[in-house]
């Protein structure tokens, strides 16, 4: 049995369901993420784009192209950011959307531009399974 996972924005507009394995569980500091999330790291896991349904009553998230290949998506009402439509058949969604974001398969195994976080900011992913 395939597992689900569900989620949305902070006012519910935009809700969605994740259905499978969820891939690269990680975190990046960014420049882009750090904008985008309002935050010196954000988490993300990916799925492939068929395995996600948008299904709250906003349907699909905006976009906002933010790179040659990936859109940043969030809600136009609440201004929650949702996570990142890669052209690829790619989303990656953040975790703090995720109405169940301690899952162990979501905890993240990898810390992408690790140089772009401030020197005082400790990071530690788990790589352990």
């Amino acid at each position: 049995m395939l597992k689900t996972y569900k989620g949305g924005c902070l006012c519910g507009n935009i809700r969605f369901t994740a259905i499978g394995m969820p891939n690269n569980p990680h975190t990046c500091s960014c420049r882009y993420c750090q904008r985008h999330s309002g935050s010196l790291t954000q988490a993300w896991v990916e799925f492939n784009a068929e395995s996600i349904t948008w299904d709250g009553p906003g349907g699909e998230p905006n976009l906002w192209r933010s790179s040659g290949y990936s859109s940043r998506s969030f809600c136009v009402v609440c201004g929650s950011t949702l996570g990142a439509v890669d052209d690829e058949p790619v989303v990656a969604l953040v975790l703090g959307t995720f109405d169940s974001p301690n899952r162990k398969e979501l905890r993240p195994k990898s810390h992408s531009y690790i140089s772009k976080k401030p020197k005082w900011w400790c990071i530690q992913v788990d790589t352990d399974t």
